[in-house]
């Protein structure tokens, strides 16, 4: 008899945790993103890092080298290369800088104004998780994903 009441009560538990478990995998996660404060210095501090520049070159470059590879024409490297827009990459810039509090983006964006070596090592191009998006992003491009 105390055999089943604990089977029983264990039963009883399994049926009452099991739904949370179900539950806890199956809703979705929002990437961090950085408040519209934020995000206007964020932008400020990619124009002083020049770091669209860099985004666009290694897209290019990533074309170029599949142009090659693949044998391109003319017409489709172009269609390709004319694809190429920050704007479907910015967010992954903004979510990299989604912890960092105002003070520390002002104090980063000043940086960045007034030590010009500071630019050539700056922290988006030594951001692990940012270079492996840039990567991504410049692949999806050569595969056609942002064409109009």
């Amino acid at each position: 008899m105390k055999n089943l009441k604990i089977s029983s009560l264990l039963v009883l538990l399994l049926c009452v945790f099991i739904p949370t478990i179900c539950f806890s995998q199956t809703t979705e996660k929002t990437v961090p993103m950085p408040t519209q404060q934020n995000k206007i210095i964020i932008d400020k501090i990619v124009e002083a890092a020049h770091y669209k520049n860099y985004v666009v070159d290694f897209c290019l470059e990533t074309i170029n080298e599949a142009a090659q590879k693949e044998k391109w024409n003319d017409q489709k490297t172009v269609e390709i290369t004319e694809s190429i827009n920050y704007k479907n990459f910015r967010d992954a810039v903004y979510n990299m800088f989604a912890f960092y509090n105002e003070i520390e983006l002002e104090t980063l964006l000043k940086t960045y104004k007034q030590d010009t070596a500071y630019r050539t090592t700056n922290v988006m191009i030594a951001n692990d998780a940012l270079a492996y998006n840039l990567e991504i992003f410049a692949n999806d491009i050569v595969r056609g994903k942002y064409k109009k």
